[in-house]
């Protein structure tokens, strides 16, 4: 993935990409509160999107302090002290990536089980909208998992050319209408996971990296459970 693109206008392209995550957490966050069941996690309900936000919130400060020291960095050692703080801002981030897998991981689980014993009783319409939260939540958390491995996550991608990148985008084949300039943001990773959900396998963009492959395949377990198991059975409860 070469690049002739400036580290400034790196920066500036993924800030809003930045942004766009932190949004996709406080959604996901929301979600939990409003349609999560109270059977499905554990302890309260507003446990889990308490601490998502919490750990989201200094996150939050510390991108933009240090999104801020990138725009005024002149110096060479002004980079590597930002690529430190980058670094470390990553690892929060893929932290905060598997709590909210944990947790989808853990509803999934209670649902599956409900249906299994019937502790959840005749309630279809309940078992579908846990289902879709479930599902949309595994999209998003694995749209942030593919954002933050890819080419050494946004910290690094597109900064230079010496990151081997863990998907092969359209954008980066050919010749004449390939631009050197492009980087894939949040929202490329969006659909590379909302694509994999729905089609349970790579559709335009491919998977590179062992990683990125096991990641794909997960998302794709975790998706085919929930549509062909889950809201299956809403479904025919509800018929």
């Amino acid at each position: 993935m070469k690049t002739t693109r400036s580290p400034h206008e790196a920066i500036h392209k993924q800030a809003l990409d930045f942004w766009l995550a932190r949004g996709a957490i406080v959604v996901i966050a929301g979600l939990q509160m409003l349609f999560v069941d109270n059977n499905l996690v554990f302890g309260p309900k507003w446990l889990g999107p308490a601490v998502e936000l919490a750990i989201l919130l200094p996150l939050s400060v510390a991108t933009a302090w240090t999104q801020q020291r990138a725009r005024v960095a002149t110096e060479h050692r002004h980079w590597i002290e930002i690529a430190t703080y980058r670094r470390l801002i990553r690892l929060a981030a893929l932290l905060l990536t598997a709590l909210v897998m944990a947790m989808n991981f853990e509803a999934l689980v209670a649902v599956v089980k409900a249906l299994i014993t019937g502790g959840k009783g005749p309630s279809g319409q309940s078992l579908l909208i846990d289902a879709l939260n479930i599902w949309f939540t595994n999209v998003v958390v694995f749209a942030l998992w593919y954002w933050n491995i890819d080419a050494g996550g946004p910290a690094s991608r597109g900064l230079s050319g010496k990151e081997t990148p863990d998907f092969l985008f359209p954008q980066m084949l050919g010749t004449g209408d390939k631009d050197p300039e492009w980087s894939p943001g949040f929202i490329d990773y969006f659909y590379v996971s909302f694509t994999n959900a729905t089609a349970f396998s790579p559709t335009d963009t491919m998977p590179l990296s062992a990683r990125s492959k096991i990641l794909m395949s997960i998302e794709a377990a975790v998706s085919l459970l929930t549509v062909g198991v889950v809201a299956a059975r809403a479904v025919n409860i509800l018929s």
